[in-house]
């Protein structure tokens, strides 16, 4: 069977290259995905596979059945949105909805679960159990499709023994994959501060209370959450990247607003952050006679990939690709809404080569330049059919 699935994988890249260009030039943001949903509504139809549609918005889950379907059920999860980036790239399928690319990969990991549709449903007497394939929409928007597909049930009916998902990576060559266990992926929470001070005259400052001041001291302040607060063996990152306020160089404004991220691994010390970053703002602001307003709403958790099932589908893919094509993975201070489901059933979260050789394809993801070299689509398709089939044995 796995030379069955691999020369399957390979007989049909024109159909994943076909898949993936279609969704890529025709990128949708999240919970917008109206155009891209009915499309993979359409490709599921003709394969004659059963699904439920309008979950979460945009959503669809589709359901295979192989012999005995209530033995156990795997899930494989794959992303609809894209994001709002005017793609560079001069090729025939470069987006048409201008300002909006698939920069982070989604279009391959649809194309990629639509062809594990494929090769399964072809295979469905040779397995036991049923696989469940989720396609999600805004994984790039809070508060997340992932929590709000699991609020409707997509994790029930039926219940899900263990989930996967695969996610484009360019800085690997296509044809090797990455996997880590355990701790992988930071949480990610949004920062927003609102400093309210009394404008004025640059050149009468006394007379103002200077909401500008008061954010650089506040963004100096903040970094000691980071510095001198936190447990140095905890990954943290806090940074902030807008800041707003103020329209001539000669007015201190009235207002100043700053926005940030606060991403971590350990979800206690998270909570712990939160307040810091509150108490400081709200003290500092106070300190100099302003008032401020601190709203943190909760993003995505710590991504977590359950040992024993990445273990599991690790060695699938040894045994698929060879062990020279399988890497372990470092952890990333980035955040993938794919956190939701593994804190819920057992999930292995994967990377998935896309660069050519270490020489080209290299742009990496949110860059208006990302593209992939179209052998990491049958890597995609083949390892995930296989890992699929073994894993429902």
């Amino acid at each position: 069977m796995k030379n069955q699935i691999r020369q399957r994988a390979q007989a049909l890249q024109t159909e994943w290259i076909r898949l993936r260009e279609q969704i890529h030039a025709h990128p949708e943001l999240s919970f917008q995905e109206f155009e891209t949903s009915k499309f993979i509504a359409q490709e599921l139809t003709q394969l004659g596979i059963s699904f439920s549609q309008g979950i979460a918005g945009t959503g669809i889950v589709a359901l295979i059945e192989g012999k005995n379907p209530t033995k156990k059920c795997l899930a494989i999860r794959a992303e609809l949105d894209a994001l709002p980036i005017t793609e560079l790239n001069e090729v025939s399928y470069k987006s048409k909805n201008i300002g909006v690319m698939h920069a982070c990969g989604h279009d391959v990991h649809s194309a990629c679960l639509l062809g594990v549709a494929t090769l399964m449903n072809e295979t469905r007497s040779e397995w036991e159990g049923t696989l469940k394939l989720i396609f999600q929409p805004g994984e790039e928007m809070h508060p997340g499709g992932g929590s709000m597909m699991i609020a409707e049930g997509v994790l029930q009916h039926p219940t899900v023994d263990a989930i996967l998902a695969l996610h484009v990576y360019p800085h690997l060559p296509a044809g090797v994959v990455g996997f880590r266990g355990g701790q992988y992926m930071a949480s990610t929470d949004e920062i927003h501060i609102k400093i309210e001070g009394k404008g004025g005259h640059a050149a009468l400052p006394h007379q103002t209370i200077d909401p500008i001041a008061i954010a650089a001291q506040l963004i100096v302040s903040l970094q000691q959450v980071i510095s001198r607060r936190s447990n140095p063996i905890i990954p943290s990152v806090l940074s902030f990247g807008k800041i707003a306020g103020g329209t001539v160089n000669n007015v201190i404004p009235d207002v100043v607003e700053i926005s940030g991220t606060l991403r971590t691994m350990d979800e206690r010390w998270r909570s712990e952050a939160h307040q810091l970053i509150k108490d400081i703002v709200v003290h500092t602001a106070t300190a100099f006679g302003a008032h401020a307003s601190v709203d943190i709403p909760k993003g995505y958790p710590s991504l977590y990939n359950n040992e024993a099932l990445t273990e599991r589908i690790g060695a699938f893919a040894t045994d698929y690709l060879g062990q020279e094509n399988v890497r372990q993975l470092s952890l990333r201070m980035t955040a993938d809404d794919f956190a939701f489901y593994s804190q819920q059933v057992p999930g292995c979260y994967f990377r998935l080569g896309t660069n050519t050789n270490n020489e080209t394809n290299t742009a990496s993801v949110h860059n208006a330049h990302f593209d992939i070299d179209t052998n990491a689509l049958v890597t995609g398709v083949g390892l995930m059919t296989y890992a699929a089939y073994s894993y429902l044995q």
